[in-house]
């Protein structure tokens, strides 16, 4: 399927992206000295830190994103049932407490600290700024990237003028007894039925497709973070924070990857995708971990961007593409009581990973 090695060159143009842009992070030479507490530094006691976290972060992740690709044997939790889209709800606060809760903050962090230069980081708040541009860009990848592919579906459907044809021949077979009126509709209303699953279906793979996206991006910019680190202190907390968020994260993406209806490879290359990124990113920060710096200038205003082009990614996708298009769809606006469960659920996850926030 052509759409397929779209996707796919799409997440490689990403994994060089960040190939490109994160080297330059990596300066020793203008590393800030600040005074900070050593107590907690201990490469010796790091490393099985490390090592742990990317076991169990891989786990937890294929886990999470697996667990609603699995779901179609299991009644209650099939797509077009209350219940996914309950939990789909919880997801989504999920991801969007990451955004607004963990990756925005550390942006602002990162580009307002005292190891920048008053002038123009401190002049400016780059990361709302870069944050806002970052949700304008998502909205037009997913605006544009739903019409082509359309379009690209549409080539392969009958031309209007055949179905007018076709239409005009069932009329003429059936004036004899009367019913060609009746058989036009019915011909005309499964081709408009048939239309929209098709575009539905197109634009839950937009979105399954542009939310692993923003998420392989912070996921390798945390993973380098935590592999770079020797503050065994920080770590632990961290490993447990990950896991959590990797979890419901990859369930959130997992309902998405579900509802666009993938073939099974497909499926297979979206979950390693998202599974093998943070352990990436930590082995990553493990063998760059001698040149790079946190404090250094360079990697603070690296991080701190991909960082707020990655918060207005994922708060975008959660408000729009994940919340606003379940509460605003047919089967919730004909449910009061569903779309009560459903806000306590979106309540429920943001919180969950707020409180995370003091940890990671």
């Amino acid at each position: 399927m052509a759409s397929t090695s779209t996707d796919l060159k799409l997440i490689f143009v990403c994994f060089i992206l960040l190939s490109t842009i994160i080297p330059h992070a990596l300066s020793a030479s203008d590393e800030c000295k600040l005074s900070q507490s050593s107590s907690c530094n201990d490469k010796a006691k790091a490393l099985p830190l490390k090592i742990i976290a990317i076991v169990s972060i891989l786990v937890t992740s294929m886990i999470g994103v697996c667990l609603p690709l699995f779901t179609r044997s299991i009644p209650a939790l099939q797509p077009d049932r209350n219940l996914f889209l309950i939990v789909k709800s919880f997801a989504a606060g999920i991801i969007l407490a990451t955004g607004f809760m963990h990756v925005l903050p550390d942006s602002f962090d990162m580009l307002w600290s005292d190891c920048l230069k008053e002038n123009p980081w401190h002049k400016f708040p780059f990361s709302g700024f870069l944050a806002m541009l970052s949700a304008i860009a998502t909205l037009m990848v997913d605006s544009l990237a739903t019409s082509l592919y359309t379009r690209k579906c549409n080539t392969g459907v009958i031309p209007d003028g055949s179905i007018s044809v076709e239409g005009d021949q069932e009329m003429q077979a059936a004036v004899s007894s009367g019913q060609h009126v009746h058989s036009h509709q019915l011909h005309h209303g499964v081709l408009k039925a048939e239309s929209g699953d098709n575009s539905q279906l197109l634009r839950y793979r937009v979105v399954a497709m542009v939310l692993e996206l923003g998420i392989v991006v912070h996921s390798v910019v945390i993973g380098l973070s935590l592999g770079a680190s020797n503050n065994t202190c920080s770590i632990k907390g961290l490993v447990a924070a990950l896991c959590f968020h990797q979890m419901f994260e990859g369930m959130g993406l997992g309902g998405c990857i579900l509802q666009a209806e993938y073939k099974l490879l497909k499926k297979a290359l979206m979950v390693f995708f998202f599974s093998v990124t943070t352990p990436f990113g930590i082995g990553l920060g493990m063998a760059l971990s001698k040149t790079y710096k946190e404090n250094s200038p360079n990697a603070l205003v690296t991080v701190g961007l991909l960082n707020a082009s990655s918060a207005g990614l994922l708060i975008y996708m959660a408000l729009v593409d994940l919340l606003a298009a379940d509460f605003m769809g047919p089967k919730m606006q004909a449910n009061i009581k569903l779309q009560l469960k459903s806000y306590v659920a979106v309540l429920l996850g943001a919180g969950g990973m707020s409180v995370m926030a003091k940890w990671a």
